[in-house]
């Protein structure tokens, strides 16, 4: 059976396409208007509004709270205080990623989990006789609306105050239509944004609240086709394209470990200590050994090689922003296959085309050079490109 999401009445009214997706088996919108371009440019340049509802929420409390996930989780969570919150990975004993999700505390003994699919039974499944933690589906109980953009802050705080004081991956109480709410300062664009989660029942109040007061701003509903220009940008991984889960992948050529994906970075200190949590040994040996297969890099193409190519072919040089979220190859100069792109796309804002890649670790460092495969007139040609750091898009106000 196929869900609707709290918000629906609201965003279905404003879905001119009528184009939906099916996202955790909720209906998600593909784009609002004609083009997804406006709605995208609504995102960086004044703010959009996201339906991220169909997000699965975990809730992680007891007294053995911050001891379970600190055995389960990669990143470890015990740094964060009450009204911090952290991007996180799961693993499983081999040290592949089985997922990725953003982890609140609100409590000493209380934290909420996101996760793009359902990981209730495997995180119960690491549950022993001695971890005093209950975990809690809870879905359904809350709503969660995302206002993304350089104007975020200002339309937000108008509505309560409070929410100016939030720093990068802060989160805290507020009143918006008289609900009591929490509003985070996280989201999937790679630009100022924040999460506003209230209660199911208040949904339609805290949109209507948020909607009337974006008014004349600029802001516009943005749908999964606009979120997913903007992740690319900011060298946001999505599961299914960039990364399997390891749970259902069929070969470890599908499975990736956080090295491999660029995530070293959450497991700084983690051999000069001794936790233990799920993947630990595995990974700990990658970081010792350099076993890792591959790096995940940014990747940009060439403006002069794809501009000549297309013209020499009696073409106009197409820019198309509509994100390719498969596979393309990459090649060396001798035409050996080298890795590929998982994600590709033409950038309006930094009017050039850019990419996710998996590459050979010793080609990662940023200005490597490398050649993307693409059709033209019907055969392929190898069009220049380089490595470039992740994330290709960074505004300084993301994080300010």
């Amino acid at each position: 059976m196929i869900r609707t999401t709290p918000f629906h009445e609201r965003t279905s009214a404003l879905n001119e396409t009528g184009l939906w997706s099916h996202w955790a088996g909720r209906l998600a919108v593909e784009k609002y208007q004609l083009s997804e371009k406006f709605e995208y440019f609504a995102v960086r340049n004044a703010a959009g509004l996201f339906d991220t509802s169909p997000l699965f929420k975990y809730r992680f409390s007891g007294p053995g709270a911050q001891a379970f996930l600190a055995g389960v989780l990669a990143r470890d969570p015990r740094p964060l205080k009450p009204g911090e919150a952290q991007y996180t990975i799961w693993c499983d004993d081999r040290g592949f990623l089985v997922e990725d999700g953003v982890l609140l505390r609100h409590a000493a003994d209380d934290f909420v989990l996101t996760a793009a699919e359902p990981n209730l039974a495997w995180f119960a499944d690491q549950v022993g006789p001695r971890d005093a933690v209950t975990i809690d589906d809870v879905s359904d109980d809350w709503a969660v609306l995302s206002l993304q953009g350089p104007r975020a802050r200002s339309l937000l705080s108008a509505l309560d105050k409070g929410i100016q004081k939030l720093a990068y991956f802060e989160h805290g109480g507020a009143k918006i239509a008289g609900r009591r709410v929490t509003v985070s300062r996280t989201g999937y664009t790679g630009d100022l944004g924040y999460e506003v989660w209230c209660r199911t029942e208040d949904a339609l109040p805290v949109w209507d609240a948020v909607w009337e007061g974006t008014r004349g701003h600029g802001v516009l509903p943005f749908g999964l086709q606009a979120l997913y220009m903007t992740r690319i940008e900011a060298g946001l991984l999505l599961l299914d394209v960039d990364f399997a889960s390891s749970r259902f992948a069929w070969t470890d050529a599908d499975r990736a470990t956080p090295a491999e994906l660029g995530l070293t970075w959450m497991l700084r200190g983690i051999e000069g200590t001794d936790r233990t949590f799920t993947g630990a040994a595995a990974i700990r040996g990658e970081l010792r050994d350099r076993t890792s297969r591959f790096r995940t890099t940014g990747i940009a193409v060439d403006y002069w090689d794809w501009n000549r190519l297309h013209e020499e072919a009696g073409l106009v040089p197409p820019m198309d922003h509509t994100p390719v979220q498969e596979e393309m190859f990459l090649y060396d100069d001798e035409g050996e296959q080298v890795g590929f792109a998982t994600s590709f796309m033409y950038s309006p804002v930094l009017q050039r085309h850019i990419g996710i890649a998996r590459v050979p670790v010793a080609s990662a460092a940023p200005g490597s050079r490398v050649n993307l495969e693409i059709p033209i007139n019907h055969r392929y040609v190898h069009v220049a490109a380089q490595t470039a750091r992740l994330p290709l898009y960074n505004p300084q106000r993301k994080t300010a």
